[in-house]
This record gives C-alpha cells, sequence and structure tokens, in this order.
C-alpha cells in the first residue's frame, strides 16, 4: 500500500511537471490534483493520515518546482535548491491545511472545496513578502493558450486556480464512484457532465472573446532593442560605451519621425550613476558616458524618449531599511532603476519595486543577513536594494501616451500591473535581462506570461531582453513580433495604446482577496472546533 502511495504522488508531480510551459500541455492540470485525492482518500482514518498526506503532496510539489523551475541553478546554486525546496514546502502546508480543516467540516461532503479556497489565497499572499515567488501560480500554465483564458480581463490568473482545481474535484469524485462501483458505472456517467461543462463552458466563453474582441486605441510606434551582451562573459567587463554604441547601432536602422518609443534592456548602462542627475558614474570615478551618448543619438529625433535600465543609487537625508554606509557616513541606496530619457536628458525615474528574492532583496534581513554572501549578484550588488512604492509612468514627449514601467521579475504580477494601469498606462513597457539562466525554459516562460499580462489588462506590451526573447504583444494576447535567442537584433512595431480598463485591470486581485478573507474565516472556526474538541476524540 506505501507502494501505491508515493506512485499517486509521484504521478501527481509529473501530471503537474508536464502541464506546464512551454514545453507542456495545460489541460493535463484538470487531473493532476487528482492523484492526491485518491491518496488522501487512502489516508482516511488511518493513524497520522495529515501529516502523511502533507508529505506526500511536498513530494508531489516538489517534483513540479524542481521539473519547471530548475533552470535558477544557471544563476544560482544555492537559489535553485532554495526556491525549490521552500516554495514545494509552502505549497504542502496548503494541503496540510486543507488535510486538517475538513477534518472539521467532515459532514459537509462539499468540504473538499477547501482546496482551491486555500490554494488561492496561498497564491496570492505569496504575492507580497519576502519569500514570494509567484512563477507556478497555476493560472500561468495557459499562457501559451492564450485563446482558452480570455476570461482573464475578468479574473486574472487566480480565476485559473479556481477553474483548474474545481475541475479535479469534479472529475475525482466521478472517478471515485466509477472505482466504488464498477458494475453502475453507466449511471454515474451523468456525473460526467459538471466536469466537462466546467472545462467547456470557459473555453467557450474565451473562444468567443478571442475571435470578437477588437483592439482599441491609436498606433504607437515603438522600437525594442536586444544588444545581446553575455552577462556571464562579456556585459559587465565590456566598456560601457560599448553596450550603449551597440544599442544605437541596432536603433538606428529602424528610427523613424514617428517613432515614440525605444526600449533597451534592464542595466544596458553598466555604470553605477548617481541620482538624480545622472552624470556622475561611481563606478569610473568621472562623468557617465552613457547618458551623453544617447543624449547625442535622441538629439536626432526630438519625438522620441528611450527607455533603458540602469544601476543607480542616490544619497539620503535619513537612512531606510535597505540603507549602506559610505566610509564617511553618509547613508544611500542603490536601485535596480528604469529611466526615461529625451535628448535634453532624464525625464522620469522609477526604482524596481518587486525584488527577487536574494539577489536584490534579503529575506527578513535581520534575522538573515549573515547569509546574504550565499546569494548571487546578478550585475547589482548583493544584499537589498531600495525600491520605488510609486508608480511613475513614462510620457511620450507629447503625453499623449503613458507606458507602465515594468522591470523583468515585475512583470510576472498581475496585480501589480494593474496598479500602472489604473495610473492610466496605456501600453505595458518590460525590460529584461534574462541571459543568467541560458537558452532553458526560463526565458521562455518568461516571455509566455507577458501574454497573460496583456490580456488581464487589454494592454499592448513592449520587451525588450538582453540577450532575448524581444517581442511585441498584442491586447488578445498575441505574439506578434519577436526576436530569436541570442542574437544581436531590434525589432519596430505600431502597438495600440488602450485607454479603457477591464474588470481585472479596475479591481485587481479581488478572487485572491475574497479567498483569502473567506480562508482565514473557515481556519479559524475549524481551530474553534478543534480547542474544543476532546483531544481523545480528536481527528489525527
Amino acid at each position: 500500500m506505501k507502494k501505491s502511495k508515493l506512485l499517486l504522488a509521484l504521478f501527481s508531480g509529473l501530471l503537474l511537471s508536464a502541464s506546464w510551459p512551454t514545453y507542456g500541455f495545460p489541460y493535463l492540470l484538470f487531473f493532476a490534483f487528482i492523484p492526491l485525492f485518491f491518496l488522501e482518500k487512502e489516508l482516511k482514518n488511518k493513524p497520522k493520515a495529515i501529516l502523511k498526506l502533507w508529505a506526500y503532496s511536498f513530494l508531489a510539489l516538489i517534483i513540479w518546482n524542481a521539473a519547471t523551475t530548475w533552470w535558477i541553478w544557471n544563476s544560482t546554486v544555492f537559489g535553485a535548491l532554495t526556491a525549490v525546496v521552500l516554495n514545494s514546502l509552502f505549497m504542502s502546508f496548503v494541503w496540510l491545511i486543507y488535510a486538517f480543516s475538513k477534518k472539521y467540516y467532515s459532514a459537509n461532503k462539499n468540504a473538499i472545496f477547501l482546496l482551491p479556497l486555500y490554494w488561492v489565497s496561498f497564491e496570492y499572499l505569496h504575492l507580497d513578502w519576502d519569500l514570494s515567488w509567484s512563477w507556478l501560480t497555476l493560472g500561468n500554465a495557459f499562457a501559451n493558450h492564450i485563446y482558452a483564458v480570455q476570461w482573464y480581463e475578468y479574473t486574472g490568473v487566480f480565476g485559473g486556480g479556481w477553474w483548474i482545481i474545481s475541475v479535479n474535484i469534479l472529475l475525482y469524485r466521478y472517478l471515485d464512484k466509477i472505482q466504488s462501483s464498477p458494475k453502475i458505472a453507466r449511471k454515474y456517467f451523468l456525473w460526467l457532465w459538471p466536469s466537462l461543462s466546467l472545462i467547456m463552458l470557459p473555453l467557450v466563453f474565451s473562444v468567443f472573446l478571442y475571435s470578437t474582441y477588437e483592439e482599441k486605441g491609436k498606433e504607437v510606434e515603438i522600437v525594442v532593442l536586444q544588444p545581446n551582451m553575455d552577462p556571464w562573459s562579456e556585459q559587465f567587463l565590456s566598456p560601457p560605451q560599448e553596450v550603449i554604441n551597440r544599442c544605437i547601432a541596432l536603433a538606428k536602422p529602424l528610427m523613424t519621425e514617428n517613432t515614440k518609443f525605444v526600449l533597451a534592456p534592464e542595466s544596458a548602462i553598466q555604470e553605477s550613476l548617481l541620482e538624480p542627475d545622472f552624470t556622475y558614474a561611481a563606478s569610473s570615478g568621472g562623468q557617465s558616458v552613457s547618458i551623453p551618448l544617447l543624449n547625442g543619438f535622441l538629439g536626432a529625433y526630438p519625438n522620441t524618449r528611450l527607455m533603458i535600465g540602469v544601476s543607480s543609487y542616490a544619497f539620503l537625508e535619513k537612512p531606510t531599511k535597505t540603507a549602506r554606509t559610505t566610509n564617511g557616513g553618509s547613508y544611500y541606496d542603490e536601485y535596480n532603476t528604469a529611466i526615461l530619457l529625451d535628448h535634453q536628458g532624464v525625464e522620469t525615474v522609477y526604482h524596481k519595486n518587486k525584488l527577487v528574492p536574494g539577489p536584490e532583496k534579503m529575506p527578513f534581513q535581520k534575522l538573515l543577513s549573515p547569509l546574504q554572501e550565499l546569494a548571487f549578484d546578478l550585475g547589482g550588488t548583493v544584499g537589498s536594494l531600495g525600491s520605488s512604492e510609486d508608480r511613475p509612468l513614462f510620457y511620450s514627449t507629447d503625453k499623449s501616451i503613458a507606458g507602465a514601467p515594468l522591470i523583468c521579475y515585475e512583470s510576472i504580477y498581475g496585480g501589480f500591473v494593474t496598479e500602472f494601469v489604473r495610473q492610466g498606462a496605456q501600453v505595458l513597457f518590460i525590460i529584461t535581462n534574462d541571459g543568467w539562466w541560458g537558452e532553458t525554459q526560463g526565458y521562455k516562460q518568461h516571455l509566455a506570461y507577458a501574454r497573460l499580462r496583456a490580456v488581464e489588462c487589454r494592454r499592448s506590451v513592449a520587451r525588450s531582453a538582453n540577450t532575448g526573447v524581444s517581442a511585441f504583444v498584442n491586447q488578445k494576447g498575441n505574439i506578434i513580433s519577436q526576436s530569436s535567442y541570442g542574437v544581436q537584433d531590434a525589432l519596430v512595431a505600431s502597438i495600440r495604446a488602450n485607454t479603457e480598463y477591464t474588470f481585472y485591470a479596475k479591481y485587481g486581485d479581488y478572487l485572491g482577496r475574497l479567498s483569502a478573507f473567506v480562508s482565514v474565516l473557515l481556519l479559524l472556526l475549524s481551530v474553534a472546533i478543534w480547542l474544543k474538541t476532546p483531544k481523545s476524540n480528536s481527528p489525527t
């Protein structure tokens, strides 16, 4: 029997892994939790059933995490092991809490629906804390099957989580009936219809939206650059002017008088520039060479503004939680920054808000600061960077177009993106450096998730990636133009700047908030019941 339970856990982990973009088939997710439900049934009324289910679920989930995010290993071994193990552990806690609560709602045959409630609550709470890693949010699985989830404009990816687990539950109930009474399987055929309906109705609605949606807004011409500077052997070792000159050379053949924006990748300016004027470079101890080169290039295109990534720092009057100290005792913060500039200078500054745990943000810094040297430095500094609480928009020279500046990892957070949209962003600008992961599923998944942001907010996306893949995505989530990975390239396209708001753009992650609120109430109630239950009769 132990062997059969192990096989069920392994099968669940393999189904989860085989469903994930970009190589997977997402519809397998509708079956991926069914083995764990059968495992739960086998453990029912057994000693330490809850803890055993927790352990088996952890096995399934660590297979999924390792199979789909192993590529982190290419940038940091410690980070990869930490991400895989901790994220699997956090996910398994959902099964632990679900099994605990379900014991105290066992009289209700629908108590099994606590799982999607708790799971979506976890995904929501996982968005905004020191160990946030939302790469494997269930709803992300359909990123390359965008025709199936056009209704994310109403629910965001959390709607996908509810959809996937609810279908699993209905299919499990049907298969459980068949297994219990194989001689009367035909009688229970009707039990299959709710599952099929729950799969098909959202799909039909999505296909309808996909076929009828018309892109909105006026066209804006944008150029995206892909300088392809290898971050391991070239980008951070080359003279800063070499990176900038390569970007300029890529951009020039595509520039016209109608070009509103040029996008260059994250960390393309390889000088640590002092804010607010960005003219002094700490890395060289003198004047910046990058900004004058870019100003000179833009002088020929007075109607164009350029968004580019830079490592920057600013002195502080008062220390912040992330402040560092100079030898002279002055406080300063370092940032992963996007700047918008024209031929006259820097116009707008944005500091990355969603920082990567480890390389950019030391989780629970006071507690874990001795471990910070184990975190790999992704082109910046080890420890915690400063961040921006504001959501500034990057405007065209005539102020008619407003873009949301998103730096790398930030583009996987749908609710975060809606904050820019509610400020008035009409298009989404993504700059990133995915070269750390090499030619793996990492950069492919990252690009695919950008398609979900386009659908959720009905905002076109312009994406500049250092080593690729750079791309343009329309409001339906279709990639209309993209580069190849690992080549120097530049793309130009006219995409539409939408001013209308989707339901999801207006209300953000309301499904996550609602799920978390109800989950807390039900969990507290189950804890109260447990406390009142005589321990000799308490479920195990």
